[in-house]
């Protein structure tokens, strides 16, 4: 039987639609297209880049060069332009802003194949450190109030390269999704002194009643939301309260990583490799948000599609319940999925 569940962040209703498919079998899996051809983020076309802000890279090895195991550059077709001055003004009823932000591409291995699945922990620790560094570094810039981080895997979720790599924007406005999450996690926090993110951990986490929880470990926690908009939809919360990611403790950085090539695994173990987004959810720049905001990570595989009905009544259609995608996600034999990759590519190098 259908359910309309309201996130009670936000006060949006998702429709649970068990009846239009829920098992990952039912979901055509969005193969990647891409054709190869000239890599731009490959070790030796660093020339073919804008010249790196960042990156990590044996000791002695000159900038721009092959020998790094990451690096982030400018994004050679901004969105935003750091050059210029910020200039707010109205035409009329109309608003605009001058196109200033920032928009940098991390770069995240240095072999064209290698994704979150197959690298070391160590390698994506390094990158949520990058991502660390690199909103430090353009918090220095008072035109900045908002920092983005997403990936695009695949050509469904958007991405136009298939080196594995992730995105930063810089923006000068706080975006409306987030105003909106901001908004009903003040309202709750007004009414119940208590951050909502906190409250949706404590009772995610209550002994014996783990339906939603996929995963966790001492700092974080990874759980299919009560109200999901996409199937297999996982959000990974910090269990301590921390409102910007930047100000993680150091420690925790591992543990994060640790969980998220996790859940990686899982899904692209259970899903065959699906297409997906990621997204970091953070405070704003100051503390204006420190006691009822509290940083997130949001995955989403590309196993549906936004169509009419979504545009059309800000609904979304969701056919697995999040009970289940956690359970499926959960049982799914992680070891086993691991020890035949391993066969694989000792195989495939023989």
């Amino acid at each position: 039987m259908p359910e309309l569940r309201k996130d009670p962040i936000l006060s949006r209703w998702v429709i649970i639609s068990p009846e239009r498919g829920k098992r990952p079998i039912d979901f055509p899996a969005a193969k990647k297209k891409f054709r190869g051809g000239f890599c731009p983020f490959c070790p030796g076309n660093e020339s073919k880049t804008p010249p790196e802000v960042l990156a990590l890279r044996s000791t002695g090895i000159e900038p721009n060069s092959p020998g790094w195991s990451l690096r982030v550059v400018p994004n050679r077709y901004p969105a935003l332009m750091v050059e210029g001055e910020l200039v707010r003004e109205g035409e009329g009823m109309y608003d605009r802003i001058s196109g200033i932000g920032a928009h940098e591409v991390i770069i995240e291995t240095p072999d064209h194949n290698q994704t979150y699945t197959s690298m070391t922990n160590r390698a994506v620790e390094n990158i949520f450190r990058a991502f660390q560094e690199r909103i430090r570094d353009l918090k220095q810039d008072n035109r900045f109030k908002y920092f983005m981080i997403f990936k695009n895997h695949g050509e469904s979720a958007g991405a136009s390269l298939e080196h594995s790599h992730s995105q930063l924007i810089a923006l000068p406005i706080v975006p409306k999704r987030v105003m909106e999450e901001m908004q009903g996690a003040h309202y709750h926090f007004n009414y119940k002194e208590r951050c909502i993110f906190c409250d949706i951990i404590r009772q995610e986490m209550k002994v014996g009643q783990q339906e939603r929880v996929v995963c966790h470990n001492d700092s974080f926690v990874a759980l299919a939301p009560f109200a999901s908009r996409f199937p297999f939809e996982v959000w990974i919360l910090p269990l301590r309260h921390v409102h910007h990611f930047e100000n993680m403790q150091d420690n925790d950085v591992g543990e994060l990583a640790g969980l998220f090539q996790e859940i990686m695994q899982r899904l692209e173990g259970l899903l065959d490799n699906p297409d997906y987004n990621f997204i970091l959810h953070n405070a704003p720049v100051g503390d204006a948000a420190r006691e009822y905001y509290h940083w997130h990570l949001e995955i989403f595989p590309k196993l549906t599609h936004v169509a009419g009905f979504e545009w059309g009544s800000g609904f979304y259609i969701n056919p697995t319940p999040p009970e289940m995608a956690a359970q499926l996600l959960r049982d799914f034999d992680l070891g086993d999925y691991l020890q035949d990759q391993a066969t694989y590519a000792s195989v495939g190098t023989q």
